[in-house]
């Protein structure tokens, strides 16, 4: 039992931790009208103003997207460049960004996956330890132990119950995380491909 609390308590600080982080990366705003303000922006040629929203929204979102307008604010100013080369630039520039601000996100998301699975053979150990005792109680001559028998089939259930409740939890938060940032990583793509698409429309 100390060990599945352990594992149980495990599930909730982890989970804790990474809702902190993962809303600490969305910004201060909502992050689908902030790829939408950005996307407006653009189409009128508002880079400056879109980097300043970025500073405004702050987050891993804000950043990849901040990196991406400030490439293509840096090859707006060579208009010497190869449009496709600089359209492709630009987009190394988000995936590079993205490459470093994605395992942010996704430390300690194993944890809470192996979890699942720890919790229940944790919880199947202690009903196996839980019923070698009832039966050890029933295998004593004369009389069986009542109070040894009831003793080892409580520990049995309340391991069960309890592991499958941790097991139960790790699933559900890891797919609400998971949920959380694939719209981040969503959002990010949705900006990063404006981005591209707009420089090389007003390049062709």
């Amino acid at each position: 039992m100390p060990v599945l609390l352990g594992l149980f308590l495990m599930v909730f600080v982890f989970s804790i931790e990474r809702f902190i982080v993962i809303n600490k990366a969305s910004g201060t705003g909502n992050v689908g009208n902030f790829v939408r303000k950005v996307q407006s922006l653009l189409k009128t040629g508002g880079i400056d103003t879109a980097i300043a929203e970025c500073d405004k929204q702050k987050g891993s979102v804000a950043n990849v997207i901040k990196a991406g307008l400030l490439k293509y604010k840096d090859v707006e100013a060579n208009p010497g460049l190869d449009a496709e080369k600089s359209a492709l630039a630009i987009q190394k520039e988000i995936e590079e960004t993205t490459a470093l601000e994605m395992p942010m996100l996704e430390k300690n998301l194993n944890v809470l996956a192996t979890l699942v699975s720890i919790g229940t053979l944790t919880g199947l150990l202690g009903t196996v330890t839980g019923m070698i005792r009832a039966f050890s109680a029933l295998a004593t001559g004369g009389a069986p132990d009542s109070a040894k028998l009831a003793n080892g089939i409580s520990e049995a259930l309340i391991n069960t119950a309890t592991g499958i409740a941790t097991s139960t939890f790790a699933i559900v938060f890891y797919n609400i995380l998971t949920a959380k940032i694939d719209k981040l990583t969503y959002s990010i793509d949705e900006a990063g491909f404006s981005i591209v698409q707009t420089y090389a429309a007003n390049h062709k």
